[in-house]
């Protein structure tokens, strides 16, 4: 399958998936992972998600080994910021935040250049998060950070102010970007109705002058106050952390135009994919809980009608927007030349016969036959790695030479 393909459910890793997808081929990406909020979610029984859940609590096994060396060589700044926020917070935190930087680097990378990313998060880990993205899509780039506000009861006992917001960061990723705000303005105040067309009292923003009120209402501020989804609407599946569509239909409204894709990597009960197919866009929704399929395909036929074009896959994509190759001797002998003649992974010099050609990535995790993921290896290292990722050869090499200079401190 290659990367070419919308309006389409994949369930499998969304690194893996990332990784299979066409370069700066989507226009807007909006994403509500995990917040490392310590916490297990599952939908209650009898409600249309039930049996879906997850662990929002993160540990170094859930990081993905074999794409730590490219974030280490390509983002040496990033990797020490997340190694402070390990020491600063926890461990957890570090692991989150190496997850989210590995698949941020590959979103920006299947970001149109006039593309937009909004990341939908909470107090938990926004401050890392924000500084994560200033890092991977430049600060410049940052356009707001939007608040979403809403209400519910306060908890018994309170002994702090009530935890009533999410925040979310919009991104471009270049200087031009998408952003219709006349689809999204919201009706004005009523004291703004009553200063219509007086100059005496009028904002200090019209310098004086008139006040002129758009017949569409105005843009609406960066803190949105949109209920949240109460368990008896129309809309809501009992999936855990489920967002009102009338949020999603905002932020696509307002960054992307109809027939553009829009992708949400972890898309749960699908509440992006409803929202966009209602609003004419194309898109691509991913998330591992293959119970998503169920609820994905109840709410695309029941709320947008699309169920006959709807496609559902766990198959990684494989990109269409660069040159495969297989391993062939030319390919081999470019390798070499990169390379120095050396093994890429001991450093030893051979003769190019006595190295043979690996895949950087494994193929069964996202990685292709094309030349940037090809590496050549010493038949030793080759044989210890097998098909497994880069961390865990290089790992044995580390823990090898540990011995061995051990070795010649004592004498033994």
């Amino acid at each position: 399958m290659n990367g070419s393909f919308t309006n389409t459910l994949y369930t499998n890793d969304n690194l893996f998936i990332l990784n299979g997808l066409n370069s700066n081929w989507v226009d807007l990406i909006y994403l509500d992972p995990p917040f490392n909020s310590k916490r297990f979610y599952s939908a209650p029984i009898g409600s249309k998600a039930a049996g879906s859940s997850f662990k929002d609590m993160w540990t170094w096994q859930d990081v993905n080994e074999e794409y730590l060396n490219t974030l280490a060589e390509n983002y040496p700044a990033l990797t020490e910021f997340i190694a402070a926020a390990g020491v600063m917070h926890s461990k957890a935190m570090a692991a989150y935040l190496t997850c989210m930087a590995q698949r941020i680097v590959e979103m920006h990378r299947v970001l149109k250049d006039t593309g937009s990313l909004y990341l939908h998060c909470d107090p938990t880990a926004s401050h890392y998060l924000k500084a994560l993205l200033d890092e991977l899509f430049g600060r410049k780039n940052f356009r707001n950070e939007i608040i979403w506000c809403y209400k519910r009861p306060s908890a018994p006992k309170q002994r702090q102010l009530p935890r009533l917001h999410d925040v979310i960061f919009w991104y471009s990723k270049g200087d031009t970007w998408t952003f219709n705000g006349d689809n999204i303005r919201v009706p004005y105040a009523q004291s703004s109705m009553d200063r219509a067309g007086y100059a005496a009292n009028a904002s200090k923003m019209t310098d004086g002058g008139i006040v002129e009120l758009k017949d569409g209402g105005k843009l609406p501020e960066d803190w949105w106050d949109i209920p949240m989804l109460k368990g008896n609407s129309k809309e809501s599946t009992g999936y855990p952390t489920q967002k009102p569509l009338a949020l999603l239909h905002r932020i696509i409204k307002a960054s992307s135009n109809e027939g553009d894709i829009v992708m949400d990597p972890f898309c749960g009960c699908a509440t992006t994919c409803v929202a966009a197919q209602q609003l004419g866009r194309k898109w691509i929704g991913i998330d591992i809980e293959k119970q998503a399929v169920s609820i994905l395909i109840e709410r695309l036929s029941n709320d947008a009608g699309l169920f006959k074009d709807f496609v559902h896959t766990s198959l990684i994509p494989q990109r269409t927007d660069i040159r495969f190759e297989a391993p062939s001797a030319p390919v081999k002998e470019r390798l070499y030349k990169e390379q120095n003649g050396l093994c890429n992974a001991c450093g030893s010099a051979f003769d190019i016969r006595n190295l043979e050609t690996d895949h950087i990535i494994p193929k069964a995790k996202g990685g292709g036959d094309y030349y940037e993921n090809y590496q050549l290896l010493c038949s030793s290292c080759n044989k210890i790695k097998g098909d497994r990722p880069m961390e865990y050869l290089r790992l044995k090499i580390e823990t090898r030479k540990k011995l061995l200079k051990e070795k010649i401190t004592f004498g033994e």
